[in-house]
């Protein structure tokens, strides 16, 4: 039916809760749905569960095996760096051209099926990932909508019209901006979704409060749900 990439202003800012938070909803709508999160830094084996992966594979309702960690996101590095310097940390590299196949390779059946497709990306927009990539080329490669995930922290705003400044210029489809809770922000959730909402022209924002869990429904998740389908993606 649809594939979706859930991208971020930066790292720490809510992309993987905002996924886990869409794959449930999802869930309980009983509409099969995969989730993948390809690339991932700071990966710690021994507390899988607290990764970016670890929590995709829990919000799929499947176990935390290392064969079913390498089906979600086969390239994992331990050091907590951009991918492309994690990766030379352990005397390796991305190789742009295979993630990218590894994600069309999902995409398919996802747009020509039942079911629906997250990708889940890794750091902001402009995030290098290879040598000579970023995340935006990766999006661009892909061709699918985006659905950009920013704080509420003080610079969130210009991080965010910067990020979306980034999309546009490659003429992406923008399904809508989340805007999650930061802790301990000098500015309230609604001070930065009303900063922002001025300058976001034809997409829809959505504000998001702290909530305990990924798995407590929230109307954000269920709006997000109701739009999941590529022709809810507005050119931007």
């Amino acid at each position: 039916m649809s594939a979706l990439f859930v991208t971020g202003t930066g790292t720490d800012i809510g992309k993987s809760f905002v996924t886990c938070g869409i794959v449930a909803e999802l869930r309980r709508r009983l509409r099969p749905v995969a989730a993948l999160k390809p690339l991932a830094s700071g990966f710690d084996e021994s507390a899988c569960a607290e990764s970016d992966p670890g929590r995709l594979l829990t919000a799929l309702g499947r176990d935390l095996g290392r064969a079913e960690l390498d089906r979600i996101s086969p390239w994992r590095f331990r050091a907590p760096l951009a991918p492309d310097l994690a990766a030379k940390r352990e005397g390796k590299s991305v190789d742009f051209a295979a993630v990218v196949k590894f994600c069309r390779d999902a995409i398919a059946p996802a747009i020509d099926g039942p079911g629906d497709l997250l990708i889940e990306g890794v750091g902001g927009v402009m995030s290098p990932i290879a040598e000579k990539h970023m995340v935006l080329d990766w999006i661009a490669e892909l061709g699918i909508p985006v659905l950009l995930v920013s704080g509420s922290y003080l610079g969130a705003q210009s991080h965010a019209l910067t990020a979306l400044a980034a999309l546009r210029g490659r003429r992406l489809a923008l399904r809508a901006v989340v805007v999650c809770e930061s802790p301990e922000s000098g500015l309230t959730l609604a001070d930065t979704a009303q900063s922002l909402v001025r300058f976001i022209r034809g997409t829809e924002l959505l504000a998001l409060p702290r909530l305990a869990s990924w798995n407590a429904p929230h109307e954000t998740f269920s709006r997000l749900a109701d739009g999941f389908n590529l022709s809810a993606a507005a050119r931007a």
